[in-house]
């Protein structure tokens, strides 16, 4: 059996295995783009089919495109929804700046199983044409501006927005378990005033609910698709309200509200949209990292460090140092959020690199918006389950360390004024005693207003302040 085949386009003839679906335009960018191995994602390719599935079943209701070959594109499509063909989108991302080697990818591959459902064959043009029929009304400079907001929505609205949610239930129910629970507060990594636990993680939960918030208002714009403005977005050679009607068939197929472009202008020459939900996810990127950068540091030790908070040992952490455990989910959290940081730039950039009426940097900008929404999602489940939900409280540690705090004489600033209260500071430190104890020593209380005062959990309440409790 032959190992390939001989295929035609406009610039001649190529060689193509002859096992697979894709034609020779295919062919080509595989034998030009030999750059990363980086593919597409899944979510993208499925993406693709639904648009395709869209355009077949819109062309053949407006009586454009022949019942049979409609059908069998529709069904070609669905498996590449499915995932079935996912071998036949061989592409490097880095390729021709408007995504159309992919497109015709798209296209060539439908085509061929098209024609192997209708004939037996793997015929790549007839009956069904990969340009003819299956990107008929379409050029790639709709459907690839079309196919990364999709997929963008989609991954935004199953997995990353499912994720945030369950990583801010978590953040506030642990930290209802310890509402009264007093700690040292810190400010420049130094002790500061006390707060409780729940004071100190309901930061935490308004980073993630805020994240939550901005994204989802980014969505609207992500949500008006390219489709219908073919190669300038004039909408040439196709119907003028094809842009609508696929927008509603895509809406059916995927269970996301699509609309049509406000202005396919600017939906093809431009990604703005994008730029800013990437902007959204650096921002919550740049949340989670604080987060995990706290929770790294509480959970530091288990001697040398704060050892306030005990996160969960889940893999070993040294090849050298027996019983190391380190806190292996922070640190991927962490370089998750460095990447979704560096993806945004090279978001940025590429939209404006866009010239007159195509960005013709969007197969990197597809690739980058959909990894960052993706890993994001994939480590903030994981910092919820493996993490927040599991780690535990050094309570006796945190009360000692509490209650040696000798910036707890803050409080006193109302009673005696504030060069009183740093001399107490300063022979608090020097001597490694109370507050409290030096306070009464120095004459500056007497010690039952003392104890009255200086309470810790007291000090936790909004507005509380030394001089009204004497």
């Amino acid at each position: 059996m032959a190992k390939y085949r001989l295929e035609k386009d406009s610039l001649g003839e190529v060689k193509v295995p002859a096992a697979v679906y894709w034609g020779a335009q295919t062919q080509r960018a595989i034998e030009n783009f030999p750059v990363s191995g980086i593919r597409f994602p899944r979510v993208f390719i499925r993406s693709l089919g639904f648009i395709k599935l869209a355009c077949a079943r819109v062309n053949k209701e407006g009586g454009r495109l022949d019942n049979k070959i409609a059908d069998v594109i529709v069904e070609a499509s669905r498996e590449i929804i499915e995932g079935d063909l996912d071998d036949q989108f061989p592409l490097d991302i880095f390729q021709t700046g408007s995504g159309t080697s992919t497109n015709m990818n798209a296209n060539e591959v439908i085509a061929s199983r098209a024609n192997e459902l209708l004939t037996g064959s793997k015929h790549p043009k007839a009956p069904a044409h990969p340009n003819d029929h299956v990107n008929m009304g379409q050029s790639s400079n709709d459907v690839i501006p079309t196919a990364i907001h999709i997929a963008s929505s989609l991954q935004a609205k199953e997995l990353l927005l499912p994720a945030l949610e369950l990583l801010h239930k978590a953040i506030r129910k642990k930290s209802q378990k310890y509402t009264s629970l007093v700690k040292t507060g810190r400010t420049h990594l130094m002790d500061a005033m006390p707060i409780t636990l729940e004071q100190e993680m309901s930061a935490w939960a308004t980073q993630i609910a805020y994240a939550e918030e901005r994204i989802k208002g980014a969505l609207p714009r992500i949500s008006e698709l390219a489709i219908g403005g073919t190669a300038v977005g004039t909408g040439i050679n196709t119907e003028p309200d094809f842009g609508l009607k696929v927008s509603r068939v895509l809406s059916e197929l995927t269970g996301v509200e699509f609309k049509e472009a406000k202005n396919h202008f600017e939906a093809q020459s431009a990604r703005d949209a994008i730029v800013e939900l990437s902007g959204h996810l650096k921002t919550c990127a740049t949340g989670l990292m604080k987060i995990a950068n706290d929770l790294r540091l509480l959970n530091s030790g288990p001697i040398a460090g704060l050892s306030e908070v005990r996160l969960p040992s889940i893999q070993p952490g040294s090849s050298i140092m027996p019983g190391k455990v380190n806190p292996v989910i922070p640190e991927a959290v962490r370089m998750v959020c460095a990447q979704v940081m560096g993806n945004d730039t090279v978001i940025a950039i590429s939209n404006a690199l866009g010239d007159f009426q195509l960005n013709v940097m969007l197969p990197v900008i597809a690739y980058d918006i959909i990894q960052s929404i993706t890993i994001l999602a994939n480590v903030s489940r994981l910092l919820a389950e493996k993490t927040i939900e599991g780690f535990e409280l050094n309570e006796e540690h945190i009360t000692e360390l509490l209650h040696r705090n000798p910036i707890m004489a803050t409080v006193l600033n109302p009673v005696i004024g504030y060069d009183k209260a740093a001399e107490v500071v300063k022979k608090a430190l020097k001597e490694r005693k109370t507050v409290k104890q030096v306070v009464v020593e120095m004459g500056y209380l007497p010690e039952a207003e003392a104890e009255r005062i200086l309470k810790p959990e007291i000090m936790t309440k909004v507005g509380f302040s030394g001089a009204k409790e004497r």
